[in-house]
């Protein structure tokens, strides 16, 4: 029915029960970019966390499975096959902060501390973010990424905000310890 929000999710003619309280979901996106996981480890851990009776579901259906974690996941927009993949331009626990007072603006409330809030309301606060400190850095990394030429103002902003502005990468701690090793040779 129209303005439902999904609690289950179709696998092989058979219904399982799912997790769509935003924070499971964000902890499954934390581990897809945590470097430290091997992609199987990725996709056990999304598994496991959003498909309530995750020993109920035949390993023969992971496939299956995970296809319709990552459809709901991207809030129904995975099923846009030929849709061109977007730079990166944000991350969930780098801009934790940042973005949870944009969503919290949007929704009116403190969204921390709902006891439950489903998945997509959760995104479509955040899809609604349009103005604020967090708009303005979503705005600025995507024209760097997209190379467009930053406004006076922008530059200078960006400048003065590099530690909100720019992504860190996610290093493995191995290749945390490599380029400690390359720094302290560098002096």
């Amino acid at each position: 029915m129209i303005g439902e929000l999904p609690k289950s999710l179709t696998v092989n003619n058979a219904d399982y029960d799912i997790r769509t309280d935003f924070r499971d979901i964000l902890n499954i996106l934390c581990a897809f970019s945590d470097p430290e996981l091997t992609d199987e480890e990725k996709v056990y851990v999304c598994l496991y966390t959003l498909y309530r009776d995750f020993d109920s579901l035949p390993e023969s259906d992971y496939e299956a499975a995970f296809k319709g974690a990552i459809n709901f996941i991207d809030y129904g927009a995975a099923e846009d096959g030929g849709k061109k993949k977007s730079p990166r331009v944000m991350d969930w626990e780098q801009d934790e902060m940042l973005l949870f007072s944009a969503v919290n603006k949007v929704a009116g409330f403190e969204t921390r501390s709902a006891e439950y809030l489903h998945w997509w309301t959760f995104m479509g606060y955040y899809m609604e973010i349009s103005d604020g400190l967090y708009a303005q850095i979503l705005s600025l990394r995507s024209k760097k990424a997209k190379n467009k030429k930053f406004e006076k103002w922008e530059t200078e902003f960006w400048r003065a905000n590099k530690d909100l502005c720019v992504l860190r990468p996610k290093l493995s701690e191995e290749e945390k310890r490599k380029k400690e090793r390359l720094n302290a040779l560098l002096g």
